[in-house]
C-alpha cells in the first residue's frame, strides 16, 4: 500500500473516539512506525481507548494541550516528528451553541499553534487535518449528487464555522509556507469507544436503562453514518496514498433519518418506538441533510465494508459489555447537553470516573441497566430541580453551571442585573426555578484594590443587588444560595495565629482593611433577616485548573514575593458539588464554606514545587512590606469548619483536599516522554 512512508507520527486527540481507532490500527499494522499521541484528556476522551496499544514498543502517550506552543514545539523536535494527523477538536454541535468560544480556542487556535510549530521546526512531510462534512452546510433535500471536495464551504453552526476557519489556516500555511497539508471531511462516525453525547451511543445507553430516546425536532433530519473501523482504514489509505494539497471526503451513499436510527436501536432492545421515542425542542439551527461525493477517496482504493446492521450490532454489544466505560454520563444523556467537565476536574489520565459519583452509586446505576431484548424496563426518575444561577461570567458561576450539566440538573443563567428588581422578577417568571444560586458580585479588577476607588459600584452590586435578589426570592418562596466570603475576619487575641481556634458562623466580622470586605460583612449581617438565604463563606478559592488566573495557587505562583501566613481556604473541586447538595437539602443560615484546617503560602508553594515544578522558587516578605505595594489590606484568618464537617463527614482537610483534587491530577511525571 505504502507510497508515502512515515517514520514518526504525532496523532492529536487520540484518546478520543475516531483517532483512537486510527492510532490502534496504525500501531498494530505498522510496527516500524513510531506513534506519539498527544491528548489533554478532556471530558470526551479516555486513555482506556488506547489500551490495545499500551504495551506496544512503538507507542507513546503524552498528556498535554495542542494550544501549548512550547509543548508542541518540544514534541516535534524531541520525537523527530515527520507526520501529523490532527484529530483533536471540540466536536459536539449542541455544546457549540452554548460555549462557542471554547470551540474557537480548541479548533482554530489549537490548529494554528500546530501549524506554526510545523513551520518553525521545518521537518513535517505530511500534515493531515481532520475536518467535517458540516463545513459544506446543508445539502438540498432533492440533491442526487453530494458535495465534492471543491464545493463551497457554508457552515451553519459555531462548531462547523470553527472547523471551516481551521481549514482556511491549513490551506494558507500550505500555500504560503509550502507545508505539505491534506484535509479530510467526513460523515458521521459511530462505533465502540464513542462518548455518549453523540446520537447513537446516547440512544443505546438510554435504551439499556429503559429511558426515553429524545429526538430533536421531528426526526426527519437525514444523516450518513460510517462505522469507525471503516473510517480508520480510510485514514490509513489517505496517510499513505493521499496527495499533498488535496481534500478527501470520507462518506457513504447510505442515508438515514434520525427517527429511523432511533427505531433501529429500539428493535435491538425489543422496545416499542412509539412508547420510548420522544420529540424535544430542536437545536437553534439543525441542518436537514449532509451528502458527500466520495469518489475521489474510492479512487485511492477505499470502500465502505461494514453494513449498518452489522455495525450497529457491534456497537450495541460493546456498550452492553462496557456500560461504565465513561463513568457517570448522566449529563450527556439529556436532550441538549452542554459542556460537561470543569477543566482538570472530572478526570485525570488514571481516573476516568466522575468525582461526583461514588463507586456505590455507579454500582447502583449498573444494576438498573437491562440487557438487550429484556422486558424488565425500569424508568429512571427525572430530577424535579431547576436552578436559576447568577454570575454566568464569573468563575464560580460558570463552574456551577458545569456541575449542573454533569449531574443532569436543569438550570438557566439569570439575565437581569441584581440591582433591577423588575428584571429579577422577569427571570423568575420565565425560568420558574426551584432554587436560586447567587455567585454574582464585585471582587475587583484585577483584585480588591479596585473596590477602593469604585465604592458606589461595589455597594450597588455587593449590597443593594444581593439584598434585592434575596427579597425577590423571599416573595416567591425560593431558597437563595449566596456565595459570600470569609475575608471578613482577621487574626486577633481571641483567635491568635497558629492556635487552631477558628472563627465560627456566629462570630461578628472584625476585618475592615478593605472596602470589599466591608460591603460583604455589611450584606451578610442584613441577610440574617431573611430566612430563605444560605450564606456560604468562601475563602481564597482554589481549583484544579492551574491556568485560571483567579485560582489562588495560580496567583501566588506568579507573584515576585509572597507573605507566609496560615489561612483557611476553599477547594472548589470538592466544595462546589457540596453546595449543590446543600441546595437539595434546603440548608439555610451561615456556613463557613472552607476545608477544615489551615495552610500557609509557603506550604502550598512547596507542594507546587514537589508536584508540579521542581525548579520553582519564591521569596517571602512581611505584611509590612506587602502593605507598601497594595492599596487595601488583605484578610488572614482561620475559620471553624466543624459545622460543615458535621453535615458532610467525608469533607477532607485542606491539605488532603489539595493533594487529591489539585496537585495529584496536575502532577508532572518527570520521566521521559510525559508532560502536563
Amino acid at each position: 500500500m505504502a507510497t508515502y512512508k512515515p517514520e514518526n507520527i504525532l496523532i492529536t486527540g487520540a484518546a478520543g473516539f475516531i483517532a483512537c481507532h486510527v492510532a490502534n490500527r496504525l500501531i498494530r499494522n505498522y510496527p516500524s512506525y513510531k506513534i506519539v499521541v498527544l491528548d489533554k484528556l478532556d471530558y470526551c476522551s479516555n486513555k482506556k481507548n488506547l489500551d490495545p496499544s499500551s504495551s506496544s514498543p512503538n507507542f507513546k502517550f503524552i498528556k498535554g494541550d495542542i494550544a501549548s506552543a512550547d509543548l508542541v514545539n518540544h514534541i516535534l523536535l524531541t520525537e523527530s516528528i515527520d507526520t501529523i494527523m490532527h484529530f483533536a477538536a471540540q466536536t459536539h454541535v449542541d455544546n457549540s451553541f452554548g460555549n462557542s468560544f471554547e470551540f474557537t480556542k480548541n479548533n482554530i487556535y489549537g490548529t494554528h499553534v500546530l501549524l506554526e510549530a510545523c513551520k518553525v521546526t521545518g521537518n513535517i512531510k505530511r500534515f493531515i487535518h481532520v475536518s467535517t462534512d458540516e463545513v459544506y452546510g446543508e445539502t438540498d433535500e432533492d440533491a442526487v449528487v453530494g458535495n465534492h471536495e471543491a464545493s463551497q464551504l457554508l457552515p451553519t453552526n459555531p462548531y462547523s464555522a470553527t472547523k471551516a476557519g481551521a481549514e482556511m489556516l491549513v490551506m494558507a500555511y500550505g500555500r504560503s509556507y509550502g507545508l505539505p497539508v491534506i484535509t479530510t471531511r467526513g460523515n458521521n462516525v459511530y462505533g465502540p469507544n464513542q462518548f455518549p453525547e453523540k446520537l447513537i451511543p446516547k440512544f443505546i445507553l438510554l435504551a439499556m436503562k429503559g429511558q426515553n430516546l429524545p429526538i430533536h425536532g421531528d426526526g426527519s433530519n437525514v444523516r450518513s453514518y460510517l462505522y469507525c473501523e471503516d473510517v480508520a482504514e480510510a485514514f490509513e489509505i489517505i496517510l499513505h496514498k493521499g496527495e499533498v494539497g488535496h481534500v478527501y471526503n470520507i462518506g457513504t451513499d447510505k442515508e438515514r433519518r434520525v427517527l429511523d436510527v432511533a427505531s433501529d436501536i429500539c428493535k435491538l432492545f425489543s422496545l416499542d418506538p412509539n412508547a420510548v421515542i420522544k420529540f424535544v425542542n430542536n437545536r437553534p439551527f439543525n441542518d436537514q441533510r449532509y451528502f458527500l461525493n466520495h469518489e475521489k477517496l474510492n479512487n485511492l482504493g477505499w470502500s465502505e465494508r461494514t453494513t449498518w446492521q452489522e455495525g450497529l450490532r457491534k456497537t450495541m454489544e460493546w456498550y452492553v459489555k462496557n456500560p461504565d466505560w465513561w463513568g457517570d454520563v448522566s449529563g450527556a444523556l439529556v436532550p441538549h447537553p452542554r459542556m460537561l467537565m470543569m477543566p482538570g476536574m472530572g478526570k485525570s489520565s488514571s481516573d476516568v470516573g466522575s468525582i461526583y459519583t461514588s463507586s456505590a452509586s455507579n454500582n447502583s446505576a449498573l444494576k438498573r441497566m437491562v440487557n438487550p431484548s429484556s422486558k424488565n424496563i425500569h424508568h429512571a426518575r427525572k430530577s424535579s430541580l431547576k436552578f436559576l444561577i447568577y454570575g454566568r461570567t464569573g468563575w464560580i458561576g460558570g463552574l456551577l453551571g458545569k456541575i449542573c450539566d454533569k449531574q443532569g440538573i436543569a438550570y438557566n443563567y439569570g439575565k437581569g442585573r441584581l440591582q433591577d428588581r423588575a428584571q429579577l422578577l422577569a427571570d423568575i417568571q420565565n425560568v420558574k426555578p426551584t432554587h436560586v444560586l447567587n455567585a454574582a458580585g464585585v471582587t475587583g479588577r484585577p483584585n480588591v484594590d479596585w473596590c477602593e476607588s469604585h465604592k458606589p459600584e461595589t455597594i450597588s452590586t455587593n449590597v443593594v443587588g444581593t439584598l434585592t435578589l434575596a427579597d425577590v426570592c423571599r416573595e416567591h418562596g425560593l431558597l437563595m444560595m449566596n456565595f459570600a466570603t470569609g475575608c471578613i475576619f482577621e487574626y486577633e487575641a481571641g483567635h491568635p495565629i497558629g492556635s487552631g481556634i477558628g472563627f465560627k458562623e456566629e462570630d461578628k466580622p472584625n476585618f475592615t482593611g478593605s472596602f470589599y470586605s466591608k460591603t460583604k460583612a455589611m450584606v451578610e449581617e442584613l441577610l440574617k433577616e431573611y430566612d430563605n438565604v444560605c450564606t456560604l463563606r468562601v475563602r481564597m478559592p482554589i481549583s484544579s485548573d492551574l491556568n485560571n488566573p483567579r485560582n489562588f495557587i495560580t496567583k501566588i505562583a506568579k507573584y515576585d514575593k509572597v507573605v507566609n501566613i496560615p489561612n483557611s481556604m476553599t477547594v472548589l473541586d470538592e466544595l462546589l458539588p457540596i453546595s449543590i447538595e446543600m441546595a437539595k437539602r434546603n440548608c439555610k443560615g451561615i456556613w463557613n464554606f472552607t476545608n477544615p484546617g489551615v495552610i500557609s503560602h509557603n506550604e502550598i508553594l512547596e507542594m507546587y514545587r514537589d508536584y508540579i515544578d521542581p525548579k520553582f522558587k519564591w521569596t517571602n516578605f512581611t505584611l509590612e512590606e506587602q502593605a507598601k505595594v497594595i492599596v487595601a489590606l488583605r484578610s488572614n484568618n482561620e475559620m471553624d469548619a466543624s459545622k460543615l464537617k458535621k453535615e458532610f463527614p467525608e469533607l477532607l482537610s485542606i491539605r488532603e483536599s489539595l493533594i487529591k483534587y489539585v496537585f495529584k491530577p496536575n502532577k508532572k511525571n518527570l520521566t521521559a516522554g510525559t508532560a502536563i
